[in-house]
């Protein structure tokens, strides 16, 4: 979608989903030299609160971006311009299904480049049980239709 295309209020319930497997969070873990032990050691994990590894909540984060990529912004992205109030309220387990809906919060042209605008967009993951596992409001400076 463009810039212009966009309404403050509208909400995109996203048709991808994606499970989080175990053997992705511990590769994801490694790429990112994330060893923290609630990730990759089951016993470890099992003495924790969860009983059990939980996904890195950095890569649940970036599968809740990802996931709205494709409705959103792959065709009009000139940048991300930030990430703010990234929450985890809930943990995410392996094997756990994460599915997003997105909110259009604020949109305003841009004061430096006449042919885009900034959208301000709060994207909310949910796992299978409806249980929100992670909220992000993210802003982005997207080309407008008319002009791109």
């Amino acid at each position: 979608m463009f810039f212009d295309e966009f309404e403050v209020g509208q909400v995109i319930t996203h048709k991808t989903r994606k499970t989080i497997t175990e053997s992705e969070n511990v590769f994801f873990c490694g790429m990112t030299l994330n060893n923290q032990p609630l990730h990759i050691d089951h016993v470890a994990a099992a003495a924790s609160l969860f009983k059990q590894p939980i996904v890195n909540g950095i890569l649940t984060l970036g599968v809740v971006v990802g996931i709205s990529v494709p409705d959103l912004t792959a065709d009009s992205l000139v940048a991300n311009l930030g990430y703010e109030k990234v929450l985890h309220p809930n943990p995410m387990f392996h094997g756990d299904t994460i599915a997003v809906k997105t909110e259009i919060i604020s949109k305003r042209l841009s004061s430096s480049k006449p042919n885009c605008g900034i959208v301000t967009f709060k994207h909310i993951g949910t796992k299978q049980d409806g249980t929100i596992v992670c909220e992000v409001v993210r802003t982005a400076m997207l080309r407008n239709s008319v002009l791109a």
